[in-house]
């Protein structure tokens, strides 16, 4: 039979208890690491899926994820901007950046500006050229740091 060192019995509640408290510890990590998983997941979905692109001297609806950076893409109210672009000739926008870049207030953008993927159209309509695509955008970089793939810190990358 076990004995302590005072060669009394183990105690079992103290066991119980800290395994009881290793379950939960394991349990509730679990839950944490796939809920950032799915917060990866909805970034990711949040993406435009479709855009309005000027191929071949006509517009057409497309899949986002053809993009390529030149393409002309065509952005107006209620858009969610298919991928990072520099806004060509025509009136100023209003681009509301706040699930990206925190700001409470739509910001203005107007020619030569740059807009962000992820970002939505609150007012206007303008052309723009696409710079960058997919993880290469502001979004698909700031996806990327949560990504839980990841197992270095963000200090640790030199």
């Amino acid at each position: 039979m076990l004995v302590d060192y005072e060669g009394k019995p183990p105690d079992w509640q103290d066991f119980v208890g800290i395994i009881t408290l290793l379950l939960i510890n394991s349990t509730i990590s679990f839950i944490e690491d796939n809920n950032s998983g799915n917060a990866v997941a909805a970034l990711m979905a949040r993406l435009a899926p479709k855009a309005k692109v000027l191929r071949d001297g006509r517009w057409s609806e497309e899949d986002a994820s053809i993009l390529v950076p030149g393409d002309i893409i065509s952005i107006k109210l209620g858009d969610i901007i298919p991928a990072d672009a520099r806004l060509l000739d025509g009136d100023p926008l209003k681009i509301d950046q706040s699930a990206l870049r925190g700001e409470s207030l739509p910001v203005t953008k107007g020619p030569g500006n740059g807009v962000y993927s992820g970002s939505t159209c609150k007012q206007g309509e303008i052309e723009a050229v696409v710079v960058a695509t997919g993880v290469h955008t502001f979004f698909g970089k700031a996806a990327h740091l949560v990504d839980p793939q990841i197992k270095w810190g963000t200090f640790k990358r030199s």
